[in-house]
């Protein structure tokens, strides 16, 4: 029976998962996989909280060296969460012979480039399923069982804290904050959620599936990225009206050319789509492969326990990897020197849905009309609610545009002294 000692820094909510899970289902993983994980160390800042768990004596530190140094030790656990200090660990981790496990989703899009390199350089391996929708295989999928595909798109809730809210505005009836309110409470919100939020947490997992799954290193800074703040239960009614539902979808798509998008943002879709009925904190993964055909993936995208799962598998996976001999790292599956054009969100394409606030009078649908037309944007559908109010709201559904022509008739139209208030703009997607 094979072993691989580990060692695990960072023991809160994930790190805890892990140890459970390798102590709970020790017996269930050896029968399964034929190795013995021994976790032979753990290194926190605190080491005197209860977390349930009995240790064997000695194996708690707060000093890292004792992992990162010890010979014995054949791969470190990187819990710790953060980018400069984690990076530096896992550097020296590598640089010391060991393998590295970790969910760290802000450090490897940040610094994938750097971390492989480093783990080729010294024939060492980084697993980081975990760092992407929690317990969802997700980079198994892409890696294993669709190798043969030609990944076409990728179009994902890889958010639990944003689906959880806009399902509470939705089925509550609630406005953004007190469905921001809720989620704190129920701990799916941080105290500062404004990393979920925003958008850019999944930012962060988007870029390291679309550089997976296209072979390419994709920079951080070339994803679009824009959160649900500004949504509102009145846009989540009339989106509801229209038969069509509200996800913070990070999308990335590749063209006939094999140029890319890649994008997260509020987006519409029809509510019979399978994406519309992922409801609360979990998560779920929509992939088209030019041979598979489309497949979704779906299943709790955080937690201790879902988490943890991910992690055990990549430990397992090493494991197997250096007794096979398979290849030094998964860093083979990114091409550095890859053409692959990454398109500028200005020439990003899609449907959109559109509200104005306007004063209620002859020719308004005119004169926003024309400016549209002007920039080669056509309608499919014109909402205008009667309120009895000198200002009236009007919801426009438009055909497919390009985002700048979107953006510049929006600027010509809020010049209009007939406009009040900010324009509204959510991008629509019409097909899986």
């Amino acid at each position: 029976m094979k072993k691989i000692n580990v060692g695990l820094i960072g023991f809160g909510t994930i790190g805890t998962g892990v140890v459970k899970l390798l102590k709970k289902n020790r017996n269930e993983i050896m029968r399964k996989t034929g190795i013995n994980v021994q976790l032979k160390k753990i290194a926190d800042l605190d080491v005197t909280s209860d977390r349930g768990i009995h240790l064997e004596k000695g194996i708690l530190t707060r000093n890292v060296n004792q992992i990162i140094k010890d010979p014995e030790i054949d791969l470190v656990v990187e819990l710790i969460g953060g980018v400069t200090k984690a990076r530096e660990l896992i550097i020296k981790a590598l640089y010391n012979g060991k393998h590295v496990v970790t969910a760290n989703k802000a450090l490897l899009s940040l610094h994938s480039r750097e971390l492989f390199k480093i783990a080729d350089k010294n024939n060492r391996m980084i697993g980081f399923e975990a760092s992407v929708c929690g317990g969802i295989p997700i980079i198994k999928v892409i890696r294993e069982s669709l190798v043969a595909n030609k990944i076409k798109k990728i179009m994902g809730i890889v958010n639990g804290t944003t689906n959880f809210i806009l399902s509470q505005m939705e089925e509550k009836d609630l406005d953004f904050n007190k469905a921001l309110q809720l989620a704190q409470k129920k701990g799916f919100a941080e105290a500062n959620p404004d990393l979920d939020i925003s958008g850019e947490d999944a930012a962060h997992k988007l870029q390291i599936l679309a550089s997976y799954a296209f072979s390419t290193d994709i920079p951080l800074k070339k994803i679009y990225f824009e959160g649900i703040e500004k949504i509102d239960i009145q846009d989540i009614r009339y989106i509801q009206e229209l038969g069509y539902k509200i996800k913070l979808l990070a999308i990335v798509k590749m063209d006939k050319h094999n140029r890319i998008e890649c994008r997260v943002h509020p987006t519409i879709i029809p509510k019979d789509y399978l994406l519309a009925s992922v409801k609360d904190e979990y998560n779920a993964v929509f992939i088209e492969g030019d041979a598979s055909g489309g497949q979704i993936f779906y299943g709790k995208g955080a937690g201790s326990l879902p988490t943890a799962s991910a992690v055990v598998g990549d430990i397992i996976d090493i494991a197997k990897s250096c007794e096979e001999s398979r290849g030094a790292s998964y860093s083979e599956i990114f091409d550095l020197h890859s053409k692959i054009v990454i398109k500028k969100f200005a020439d990003f394409s899609c449907r959109y849905y559109l509200r104005f606030h306007t004063k209620d009078q002859p020719g308004v649908l005119a004169q926003i009309g024309k400016i549209l037309g002007n920039h080669r944007i056509s309608l499919t559908s014109v909402i205008q609610k009667e309120t009895g109010q000198k200002v009236v709201p009007i919801v426009m559904l438009t055909h497919l545009a390009k985002e700048d022509d979107i953006q510049r008739a929006i600027r010509s139209i809020r010049k209009l002294k007939i406009v009040k208030n900010p324009v509204k703009i959510i991008r629509i997607e019409n097909s899986d």
